[in-house]
């Protein structure tokens, strides 16, 4: 049997190609401490370089980051913070808040609970215009919960703004991209500043690759781009 070929031919849409971030003030949630780098880390600096407010809150305590016991337990976590501060100084952002939830555990719904309460207190307080944090689609735990606490915070109380989903697990296929090609150098050396996660994975080439390849779509495979999907709550 013949299958028509609208049965089964599917094109993924065009993703909108800015040259420029959102104008406003930003919020990051990262779920760790290094993930505010490698995912939206261009972005954040493009923001800073137009004189945008940025904020980091970092969700975890990242101390699962060591499996191996290769730095003292006890100033690890304080070790991981002086990173992602380290981190954000060659992105231009100084304004970081640690969250100190613990890290790899199992989620509970009490655990979304809690990070949906601190989103929406955060959003009252901040009231950023555009927001940066994981997709839907991460396959990390920790990533995942985050993005659930903000939909359900984004579900009990109106948001006017921008809400970017940005990956790092789990390739995505895209509503918008940033061209970070300007600005590539400072993520290169934000990244390089998480000694203690370089010691066990190489996660600057595989970031900067997918960042390269995200180019193909807007210049032909020249530059770097961060790839995002849009998160609408209704």
């Amino acid at each position: 049997m013949q299958i028509p070929v609208d049965d089964v031919l599917w094109f993924a849409p065009q993703p909108e190609v800015r040259r420029a971030v959102p104008r406003g003030r930003a919020l990051c949630l990262a779920p760790h401490p290094d993930d505010e780098c490698i995912g939206p880390g261009g972005s954040l600096a493009m923001h800073r370089e137009q004189g945008d407010p940025v904020l980091v809150v970092v969700g975890t305590d990242g101390r699962a980051g060591d499996p191996e016991r290769r730095y003292p337990e006890a100033t690890y976590v304080e070790l991981r913070r002086a990173e992602s501060r380290a981190g954000l100084r060659e992105l231009g952002v100084d304004d970081v808040v640690f969250w100190g939830f613990p890290d790899s555990c199992v989620i509970t719904d009490s655990d979304i609970e809690t990070l949906a309460q601190r989103i929406a207190a955060l959003f009252d307080e901040w009231r950023p215009d555009v927001v940066y944090a994981p997709w839907e689609g991460e396959g990390n735990t920790d990533h995942r919960a985050l993005y659930c606490g903000l939909v359900r915070a984004l579900k009990r109380r109106p948001f006017s703004g921008e809400v970017l989903a940005y990956e790092i697990w789990n390739l995505m296929v895209p509503d918008v991209i940033h061209d970070v090609t300007a600005v590539i150098d400072k993520k290169e050396r934000a990244i390089r500043c998480y000694e203690t996660q370089m010691a066990y994975t190489d996660i600057l080439r595989p970031t900067l690759g997918l960042n390269a390849s995200r180019s193909m779509i807007f210049n032909r495979g020249v530059g770097y781009g961060e790839a995002f999907r849009r998160v609408a709550v209704r």
